[in-house]
């Protein structure tokens, strides 16, 4: 989810091949290469290709064909494979096949390395037909390699199919694919709704340096408002030249507004307030389907119902008693429940702490959020309560039980022994699961978080608020006590890291939660002694769960406490708010996100929602709409006012994100699996571009331009239950407010 987490998390695959072959030399540009597939037409027999033992390959029709078994679980359980093929760095090669498939499925072809980590130079996931069709693709090696790998992994399917292959090719002098995203007009707009009374402001892309004129048109085409755009010059995140247009003097609600500039419609919006209260609760809906440990009932998400994830049901291997991996401990834990990180299957404390964190603090800040219809809705306790202890609950069971070394610290995190492919709903995972080592930074995220929970669930479950308290600070001494216990950046296999050497901030956010709950001295003077507690922590680059020191001052700031400096945490987090809505006017799409180096992060959707929850604080501190304002703007990118000309909340906009990176909302690759739920934020553009599908497509991207909305680009397009947190948080403050 961010790059710490190793780029190898999604390559794996199965086989063993002997070293060797000859590089050819690349082709001249506009010539076609060799044939580097010696067999691919399979005229007479189909030596020398390959397939794993749960396969018998049969090429007696003059195809390559293969019967795949039901039941496999990952893609690679099933492979059909050619060995040995030379590639050229720098050399395009067009790599061409026909296919079918009895009944219809997707499949996956690859061009790799062998061995691990098996880097993929193309992953493709053709969708074969019973009739079949011809498959072009096209890729340029990044690597000189005497002996790549075709692979058509064919598994992960419950019930068996039949695959036919024919016609193989790959030769190199093809012409570079430039891949060209569809943007649609130039007209970029908030494609969900701007509020009543809100800034209503829209990016034009367009040559001109002059102003242009502009139309507000109503659904009935009629001109309802007029004026001149505001020249921005070129946009160094996106590499474009625009210009602004704002119509916030129009105030009148309707549905099927577009405007229109330099001779482009955009695309439609509302103007009215209703749609935030939907997306409050629809982005804290997401956090039931990711529940683990629970079955999801079809009647309450319809169409998301499945069976109760890591229960020990076979092939599951269960989350109710995980043993540590080898060396590590010497017990068990009952580690079940919690949400489901992002699209894998792993569970960690510091990415759960600050999701939980953030959902309490909705709460906290307006004591309000609605039904969601979720097993506990009726219990008589706020229903985002009722969700976050689900995954509070978890938290407390990573931590280290009494009369155990390192008893009080909590297990970084836990997950598959190793990594599961594309598609796996939860409860078919065979893998099993590991409780990994302790580490300084998921102890103060457990100290933070059940200090946090003590106070928000007092008044309903008071000896469930006590178990936090007591856990929270048993959480903190034993913090104390080993103080630099890091996560190896290493452990990245089965699961992201997570790693993160400097827990100063934890121990400020801590902190804070224990004094804000217990107003005891000993938690003051460790916040008052923080170097966070006075330095400059409002990062260009946002706060994260790697930052979380803003957390603390935030609380410090909002929550009533004694601290003797409160008036300054308070300025302070004014002052950071300043900073942002600065960088946020000096941009010219309205973000308050402008990193150095002009380098998009790992998802950075949620790091840009995170600076407006600082604006959203400044507005509840000095009630000034400037902030209010900045936020509103702020949803204005994150909903299609963008360089892609889309919304990155699946089910919001004309044209939306709905293939993040997941292994049960997968219906890229399985028809009979939903998108995800409507609500869902996707990470959004990261200049890294760490995965195959960016690295083929996206190479040398402008900042904006580096995402694309593919199941593959895990890079790119993951969901994540951290970046949901900050959408529900800012949705739910834009709700709130209204036309107000």
């Amino acid at each position: 989810m961010v790059s710490s987490r190793s780029w190898r998390r999604r390559t794996a695959a199965v086989g063993v091949v002997v070293l060797g072959g000859t590089l050819l030399a690349g082709a001249p540009a506009g010539a076609e290469g060799p044939e580097q597939i010696s067999n691919g037409t399979f005229d007479s027999g189909h030596a020398p290709w390959w397939a794993t033992g749960n396969l018998t390959l049969d090429s007696s029709s003059g195809q390559l064909c293969a019967d795949v078994p039901g039941g496999t679980v990952n893609p690679w359980d099933a492979i059909i494979g050619y060995d040995n093929v030379p590639l050229v760095a720098g050399e395009t090669y067009a790599f061409r096949f026909f296919g079918t498939a009895t009944p219809a499925k997707v499949g996956k072809a690859l061009i790799q390395l062998p061995v691990d980590p098996y880097t993929q130079y193309l992953s493709a996931s053709p969708e074969l037909s019973v009739s079949g069709n011809d498959y072009t693709y096209t890729f340029t090696s990044s690597v000189s390699l005497p002996n790549a790998q075709v692979a058509f992994q064919i598994g992960g399917s419950a019930d068996p199919w039949r695959i036919c292959l024919d016609n193989i090719s790959l030769r190199g002098g093809a012409e570079p694919e430039v891949y060209e995203p569809d943007t649609g007009p130039r007209v970029r707009v908030n494609q969900v709704g701007y509020l009543l009374h809100g800034p209503k402001k829209a990016t034009v892309v367009t040559d001109a340096t002059t102003a242009l004129p502009w139309q507000l048109k109503n659904a009935a085409g009629r001109t309802v408002a007029a004026g001149t755009s505001t020249p921005r010059g070129v946009d160094v995140s996106s590499g474009q030249n625009v210009q602004t247009i704002d119509f916030s003097g129009y105030a009148r609600k309707g549905s099927g507004f577009a405007l229109v500039a330099d001779g482009e419609t955009s695309r439609p919006f509302d103007i009215g307030s209703d749609f935030y209260e939907r997306l409050r609760l629809d982005a804290l809906k997401f956090y039931y389907t990711q529940r683990s440990g629970i079955a999801i009932d079809d009647a309450l998400r319809p169409g998301y119902g499945r069976p109760a994830g890591h229960v020990g049901v076979a092939p599951n291997q269960g989350d109710t008693s995980v043993p540590c991996q080898p060396g590590v401990c010497d017990y068990r834990l009952d580690v079940s429940g919690g949400w489901y990180d992002a699209g894998d299957h792993g569970k960690y404390v510091v990415n759960g702490g600050i999701s939980v964190h953030q959902l309490m603090s909705t709460y906290e800040r307006s004591r309000t959020a609605g039904s969601l219809s979720i097993p506990e809705t009726g219990n008589r306790v706020p229903d985002i309560l009722d969700e976050a202890r689900w995954e509070q609950e978890f938290l407390l069971r990573m931590q280290v039980p009494a009369g155990r070394p390192h008893a009080g610290m909590a297990h970084h995190k836990i997950h598959d022994a190793a990594w599961t492919g594309l598609p796996l709903l939860p409860h078919l995972d065979p893998q099993p699961r590991e409780l990994h080592p302790v580490s300084t930074a998921a102890t103060l995220n457990l100290a933070a978080t059940a200090a946090q929970a003590a106070r928000v669930f007092k008044p309903f479950d008071k000896r469930f608020a006590q178990r936090n308290l007591a856990a929270a600070k048993a959480a903190w001494a034993a913090a104390k006590a080993d103080p630099a216990r890091y996560a190896d950046p290493a452990d990245g296999v089965g699961g992201g890291a997570y790693n993160d050497d400097d827990v100063t901030d934890e121990f400020y956010w801590a902190a804070a939660e224990l004094y804000i709950t217990t107003g005891e001295r000993e938690f003051r003077d460790a916040i008052l002694a923080s170097p966070h507690h006075t330095g400059d922590i409002w990062r260009d680059r946002g706060f994260d769960w790697g930052h979380t020191a803003q957390l603390g001052r935030l609380q410090l700031a909002m929550l009533p406490n004694k601290l003797p400096d409160r008036h300054r945490v308070r300025a302070s987090v004014v002052a950071g708010a300043d900073r942002y809505l600065a960088t946020q006017r000096a941009h010219p799409y309205g973000i308050p996100y402008a990193p150095a180096e002009n380098t998009y992060d790992w998802g950075s959707n949620n790091l840009i929602l995170n600076n407006a929850v600082v604006l959203a604080a400044a507005y509840d501190l000095t009630h000034k709409d400037r902030y209010r304002d900045g936020v509103l703007e702020t949803m204005d990118y994150i909903l299609g006012r963008n360089a892609l000309n889309q919304s990155y909340v699946t089910g919001y906009g004309e044209v939306a994100s709905e293939n993040q990176h997941s292994r049960w909302y997968a219906n890229q690759l399985n028809p009979d699996l939903p998108n995800p739920p409507r609500g869902t934020l996707s990470g959004g553009p990261n200049s890294s571009i760490q995965d195959p599908v960016a690295q083929q497509k996206l190479q040398g991207c402008a900042p904006q331009f580096c995402y694309i909305d593919d199941i593959e680009s895990w890079s790119t397009n993951e969901l994540t239950i951290n970046w949901n947190a900050p959408l529900a948080w800012i949705a739910a403050f834009v709700a709130d407010r209204g036309d107000r």
